[in-house]
């Protein structure tokens, strides 16, 4: 199984863009469904991002057009790019990991890092 570390969070100016990077330091990405989730402190956490090993992307709503997730392979790296941020946008930034395809489609994983704190004011 996977160990996620996440990097590129920090603050930002509302309408500007961030990226958030995470590594494998022990196993692949090859085999499972990457994520993204957040959650702010007292809210339920949400699946914003997905990618499987075929490279099918899904997103909440809320991001649409806004975020792109995409995974290097031979670097073993997760990216989450982020344009046009919004304050609501600010959460507790998780990178993650599943290798259930039903859970892959619904966003929800089982591994997940340490986080990343993105605040957008």
């Amino acid at each position: 199984h996977v160990q996620l570390v996440e990097s590129g969070g920090g603050p930002a100016q509302a309408g500007g863009s961030l990226r958030l990077s995470c590594a494998a330091r022990t196993g692949t990405f090859r085999s499972a469904c990457m994520g993204w989730i957040r959650q702010v402190s007292g809210k339920e956490r949400e699946g914003v991002a997905s990618i499987d090993s075929d490279g099918e992307t899904t997103y909440t709503d809320s991001v649409k057009g806004r975020f792109t997730i995409s995974v290097d392979n031979a670097k073993n790296t997760l990216y989450l790019q982020m344009n046009s941020l919004k304050p609501e946008d600010t959460a507790m930034y998780y990178c993650a990991a599943t290798y259930s395809p039903s859970q892959c489609r619904v966003r929800v994983f089982n591994y997940r890092g340490q986080g990343t704190q993105v605040t957008v004011s």
